[in-house]
């Protein structure tokens, strides 16, 4: 529901579990998602032009988005700022940015993620004010997982997304971070996010008259809370290739999350 799309294989093997016609809704915010994300991360682009590409983006907002997005806003009840706040958020990556606390990175978290799931909710048929706050904080919680579970992969290209005063707290230097030798602290430093994300997990429950609706959201949750407590199980091995789920467990975690629905229903 509220990844990044650049990690979309288990965003993509959620979206089956729709109906035909709000599948094809999704996918096609989330094709606005992933080209806005492939501006700001493409490695060849320089800095500038990113920007005037995504001052483009930000002018079809205002002006008429594509047809497709442009019926999200009439039929689902877009707000359009919400494709502005995810505008934001993948232009802060443009260049590396460092976040000095939580509460920043919390901003972040809520441009690329929660703003994502806000959409997603009104593409999913839900109704509950209670859906704003569950999409909220899932947003937070698969963001948080996404961080933890790129820490290696985001190094290598100078970012760091761990808090500094984090970073500050558990003696971690920037530099060793980036050369993949955090040191001792590392550990107690990603427990704590680790942590955090738990807590935001625990807090995302869905509306009884949503849940039906909520039912693609409800097999992330399941799938990034699995990914979560495997890479604390493992110590974290960030800088190692990212975890990954097989299709298997995936269609096994889904299939449980479908019954249990159904069940509570």
């Amino acid at each position: 529901m509220s990844e990044q799309p650049k990690a979309s294989s288990h965003l993509a093997f959620a979206l089956r579990w729709l109906a035909p016609d709000r599948r094809d809704e999704a996918l096609a915010f989330y094709r606005f998602c992933r080209e806005i994300d492939d501006i700001a991360d493409n490695p060849v682009l320089p800095a500038e032009e990113k920007r005037v590409s995504l001052d483009a983006w930000w002018g079809r907002v205002r002006d008429g988005l594509p047809p497709d997005l442009e019926r999200l806003v009439a039929l689902r009840g877009v707000p359009r700022e919400l494709f502005l706040e995810i505008i934001e958020g993948c232009a802060s990556d443009i260049e590396p940015q460092r976040f000095e606390t939580f509460a920043h990175l919390e901003a972040y978290c809520w441009r690329v993620a929660c703003a994502v799931g806000l959409v997603s909710i009104r593409i999913f048929g839900c109704h509950a004010p209670e859906s704003e706050e569950y999409a909220v904080n899932l947003g937070h919680a698969l963001q948080i997982t996404n961080i933890l579970r790129d820490v290696g992969e985001d190094a290598r290209m100078g970012r760091i997304y761990l808090p500094l005063e984090d970073l500050a707290r558990f003696g971690v230097a920037e530099a060793d971070l980036l050369a993949g030798r955090p040191g001792a602290g590392f550990r107690g430093l990603l427990d704590l996010q680790a942590e955090r994300a738990r807590r935001r997990f625990a807090a995302a429950i869905p509306p009884a008259s949503d849940r039906k609706a909520l039912l693609a959201p409800a097999i992330m949750k399941a799938l990034y809370a699995r990914i979560l407590e495997r890479l604390a199980r493992r110590g974290f091995p960030v800088f190692e290739p990212p975890l990954r789920l097989s299709t298997s467990e995936r269609v096994w975690v889904a299939l449980g999350v479908v019954f249990r629905e159904r069940v509570l229903r």
